[in-house]
């Protein structure tokens, strides 16, 4: 009898985890054409000493905090050294290598070790999702001294 309610719960979780998944595909939030992001400051290929200011550029959209349902809106995620844009239908991971802006910032100060890096920035709905089609800049390199 057990072994057939195990069963049963198998089937619903399973289940569940399918809709959920379908659901969060369903829910992106779709970008308007023309939207950009980019770097004011770093430009790719900078050398910079000591601590790196971060400022974030937009067009195209608007900025708002996560959580807040505003049309042609998101926040910023800055990917530090990612090999990868995170899965486009999740939540974009929060690690040392995708960092949220989901306050609405505009900009950060990073303490990086010497060394190369990259920086790429990609914009993330209400619910931390990239938008679809995805907002990201380019991937640039900067040297740290």
């Amino acid at each position: 009898m057990h072994t057939r309610y195990a069963w049963v719960f198998l089937t619903a979780l399973t289940a569940s985890a399918w809709m959920g998944s379908a659901l969060a595909q369903a829910a992106r939030t779709p970008a308007p054409a023309g939207a950009e992001l980019y770097f004011i400051t770093p430009k790719d290929g900078d050398t910079v000493t000591g601590d790196v200011v971060v400022r974030f550029g937009l067009k195209g959209m608007g900025v708002a905090p996560a959580g807040s349902d505003v049309a042609k809106t998101g926040h910023h995620h800055l990917l530090v050294d990612a090999a990868q844009l995170p899965k486009g239908d999740q939540p974009i991971p929060s690690d040392d290598t995708h960092r949220h802006f989901g306050g609405g910032q505009t900009e950060t100060t990073l303490k990086l070790p010497p060394g190369k890096h990259t920086l790429q920035l990609l914009l993330g709905d209400k619910n931390h999702i990239p938008h679809d089609p995805p907002v990201v800049s380019q991937k640039i390199t900067i040297t740290v001294k």
